[in-house]
């Protein structure tokens, strides 16, 4: 089992619009094989900070994630309305950031 915490800033003012487009994508994710958990958190006080925590089965089924349409999708919605992104990979033995 692995976790993924991903960290996104999005430009001030387009919280809400990144918002709206993580809402098919966490429908979508939440049905496929391996994903245990998928949730998007926006932090108090800073709205244009927001945090995916993520729990998946294993690395591959991560990668499976990471190939599918409604990710890439999301990735070109939020292109222009997002100013810094980082994901990192929690495995029992390292950290892995992609």
């Amino acid at each position: 089992m692995i976790y993924v915490i991903a960290y996104l800033k999005a430009h001030p003012g387009k919280a809400a619009d990144v918002l709206a487009a993580a809402q098919p994508l966490i429908a979508e994710t939440r049905a496929e094989e391996g994903c245990i958990t998928y949730e998007l958190y926006q932090k108090p006080g800073e709205p244009e900070r927001l945090v995916f925590v993520e729990n998946w089965s294993s690395r591959e089924a991560l990668q499976a994630h990471f190939e599918t349409a409604h990710i890439a999708a999301f990735s070109k919605a939020i292109a222009e309305l997002v100013a810094e992104s980082r994901v990192e990979v929690v495995h029992p033995e390292k950290v892995e950031v992609v």
